[in-house]
């Protein structure tokens, strides 16, 4: 049986347990859409401003690689290697979250962090050298390899902290999902289960964020070039300070 002195602090522990708990599941939430707004965003103004590089969708860049190679236009070495580069900074992200030894929503605030601090960086990078100017010049290359390692921090965020969300930025599976979710409910004719309901609901918000950032994102390359990068900075921001 414990001591009564102990008691209180079973009581406070158990307390911060569930107030945890509840903060992460607002958290699983809240922040999915949002960073499939970056992610978008993210994704098109890398495309605009950096030589045609996916940022988001990284094995995209090889489908390009291989196409300039086979039709023998400029070869963007920026492609071949943003493979390399999001395996590394996966692999950086984790030691990250090993080495501050944190879990749940401090975690995913740590993390984000982590994130914004890459996208401030390219903000800050791009405004001063300009890479569009040359975009597959050396210095928009590493613009580019700042933004993957950006993209790949956000999704290790979600495999490492929120599993139960599905992908912010590979939308092919997301719409597969929303279609598979309409067909079922179409065969049986009535309702969607919970969960498949919420399945559904959140492919489709993350379709439509990852939609809107690609738009805002083309917008914003056509007035503000370099500048466009700081819109998901911006988000990044307020994907922290969500509670």
């Amino acid at each position: 049986m414990p001591a009564p002195a102990k008691i209180p602090n079973m009581i406070s522990s158990a307390s911060g347990a569930v107030d945890a708990d509840m903060e992460l599941s607002r958290l699983q939430y809240l922040l999915p859409p949002l960073l499939s707004v970056i992610a978008g965003m993210v994704d098109l103004t890398g495309f605009f401003t950096l030589g045609k590089l996916f940022t988001a969708h990284v094995t995209g860049n090889l489908v390009l690689a291989a196409a300039a190679a086979v039709g023998g236009g400029p070869l963007n070495m920026a492609q071949m290697l943003a493979i390399p580069v999001f395996i590394l900074a996966v692999a950086a992200t984790w030691l990250i979250a090993e080495a501050s030894n944190k879990r749940g929503p401090v975690l995913v605030r740590l993390l984000l962090e982590v994130q914004f601090v890459l996208l401030a960086a390219v903000l800050i990078f791009s405004t001063v050298t300009r890479p569009s100017a040359d975009p597959h010049g050396l210095i928009a290359g590493i613009a580019a390899m700042i933004a993957v390692s950006a993209m790949a921090c956000q999704y290790a965020t979600l495999r490492l902290a929120l599993p139960k969300v599905v992908s912010t930025a590979v939308m092919t599976g997301n719409l597969t999902n929303a279609v598979l979710s309409l067909m079922e409910a179409s065969k049986s004719r009535r309702a969607l289960s919970d969960a498949n309901a919420d399945h559904l609901r959140q492919s489709l918000c993350l379709l439509g964020g990852f939609l809107a950032g690609c738009v805002v994102a083309a917008v914003a390359v056509c007035f503000l070039n370099d500048w466009a990068w700081f819109l998901p900075a911006a988000l990044a921001a307020l994907a922290i300070a969500i509670r």
